[in-house]
């Protein structure tokens, strides 16, 4: 019997910055992947699905507070998950 890939996916909209409303550990903890453009990133900080935008991180950056600098690029986001549920 085979599971619709589509039961278990990560949320529309998803940040790793536990300041943010869209922060949700739980989903964090069991690996999340982005597939951006059709190339896999992983210095994502934050993706929403429907606008179709993700937040990068500028690695010789930070601002003020020490933060890394971020940029929002446009395109098609895929999200997914590393693992599969309860593992």
């Amino acid at each position: 019997m085979s599971e619709d890939p589509n039961a278990d996916s990560p949320p529309d909209h998803l940040s790793i910055d536990p300041r943010s409303p869209f922060y949700d550990e739980e989903t964090l903890l069991r690996g999340v992947g982005i597939r951006f453009n059709g190339a896999d990133k992983t210095n994502v900080h934050e993706y929403d699905v429907t606008e179709g935008w993700v937040r990068v991180e500028v690695p010789t950056s930070r601002d003020r507070r020490g933060n890394p600098m971020v940029v929002k690029l446009n395109g098609t986001v895929e999200p997914y998950f590393r693992s599969a549920a309860g593992n």
